[in-house]
């Protein structure tokens, strides 16, 4: 128990200080728990959970073979262009638009298309785009915690409990519409003087041509309707007897079918070290819960609630978010699903959605905690324009804290 658990630290240790691909370190840390034998490979392999492996797998693969046709352009410049060159619409419709495409994509993918727009869009406003791509981040984040699929650990919660597309909706939605509008109004309002929009730039933008966006017409109609169709079908896949996987990767078949890209081409769109870094993920808890180590934690946070059910979902909730912005959301999670099991999970929901607010909305407070701040810093920095640990760090402490107080006083008045 004590070599899982010193393996385990030291691997969240690693990934926090970002000195080593957090790949590489979930990875050797698998391997050392099979190496000195703390888990054995069948055991292992019963471990990783092939549902999130291959729901992530078969989004990947979608979003790849759309993004060639160019309809994430299309609807970025249409949102800047709805917002008539005002500064609180500009941010409102790209917000919307970030939090809506989070949700129904997932956070990562949505921040990867929207930023590098956001900054071209910026450059035509003559503005900041720092405080704009913050927002989105935020906002990403946020929206992502609506749906199964729009944040990683709620698709870590689904794999491990067989909640439905529907139920993360239902459960969820209400309280992200709601942090959702409160966070990005007050972030507006904090950055407003640094997003003036000049009438000259306004109407540069209300010059573009939409329309050139779109570089495949006839792949859009082909792959474009497949798309929508698999988000819609993940709304009854509990109906129809189907894992959220077993869609995705339907999706992804047809879609394949379908394209005129080279297979080839459409795998390389697969994240495969984020897959690698779940696998490593998923054997190193698996070993966690072998040795007993799991179980112990459980105990220790039923102790000091004393087991009543509303001391641990808001003990859940905080420490996840907490836990979430000191580490990356996505290890955070798939340690803490085994101890929200033994605690209550297995008999009672809320467990479940209390786990999901506080690990997804955490992954706001710091700038590593979830993978969609660190990809947006990226492209800030190659585009010339540093988002520093202690920038980001100002802003998502605030928004973390606004959005815990909101998601406490909803478990409070829903669950409790």
């Amino acid at each position: 128990m004590i070599l899982a658990i010193v393996v385990f630290v030291a691997a969240l240790a690693v990934i926090a200080s970002e000195k080593v691909d957090r790949t590489k370190v979930a990875l050797v840390g698998a391997v050392l728990m099979l190496l000195t034998q703390t888990i054995d490979q069948e055991q292992a392999i019963e471990a990783i959970d092939f549902n999130t492996i291959g729901l992530l797998a078969g989004m990947m693969l979608m979003v790849k073979i759309t993004e060639g046709t160019g309809v994430y352009t299309w609807l970025a410049i249409r949102a800047g262009q709805l917002s008539g060159g005002r500064s609180a619409a500009t941010v409102w419709s790209l917000a919307i638009t970030t939090a809506l495409l989070s949700a129904f994509l997932d956070n990562l993918t949505t921040v990867l298309l929207i930023v590098p727009l956001t900054f071209l869009l910026a450059d035509a406003f003559d503005i900041d785009p720092i405080p704009i791509v913050i927002i989105e981040v935020i906002a990403s984040n946020i929206g992502g915690t609506a749906t199964l699929i729009g944040d990683p650990p709620n698709i870590l919660i689904a794999g491990a409990t067989g909640l439905t597309f529907g139920d993360f909706i239902t459960n969820l939605a209400p309280i992200v519409i709601v942090t959702f509008v409160v966070v990005t109004g007050l972030l507006y309002l904090w950055f407003r003087s640094r997003l003036q929009i000049a009438p000259e730039a306004a109407a540069r933008v209300q010059r573009l041509d939409p329309g050139k966006a779109i570089e495949d017409l006839t792949e859009l109609k082909r792959t474009v309707p497949i798309l929508i169709g698999t988000i819609l079908l993940f709304f009854v896949h509990k109906q129809l007897h189907l894992e959220p996987a077993t869609v995705a990767l339907a999706g992804a078949t047809l879609m394949l079918l379908v394209t005129r890209q080279k297979i080839e081409d459409a795998l390389a769109g697969i994240e495969w070290a984020t897959l690698f870094f779940f696998i490593g993920l998923f054997i190193m808890v698996g070993a966690l819960e072998e040795v007993g180590a799991i179980a112990k934690v459980a105990d220790g946070v039923a102790s000091v609630t004393g087991g009543d059910r509303t001391s641990e979902l808001f003990a859940i909730t905080w420490v996840s978010a907490i836990g979430s912005g000191i580490v990356d959301n996505i290890p955070f999670t798939t340690a803490m699903i085994p101890v929200v099991e033994d605690l209550g999970g297995h008999k009672d929901d809320a467990y479940w959605w209390a786990l999901s607010l506080g690990a997804c909305f955490g992954g706001n407070a710091t700038l590593v905690a979830a993978a969609a701040n660190v990809a947006a810093a990226g492209m800030s920095e190659r585009a010339g324009h540093r988002i520093t640990f202690m920038t980001f760090l100002k802003v998502g402490i605030p928004a973390t804290l606004i959005s815990m107080l909101l998601a406490t006083a909803y478990v409070a008045v829903r669950y409790v």
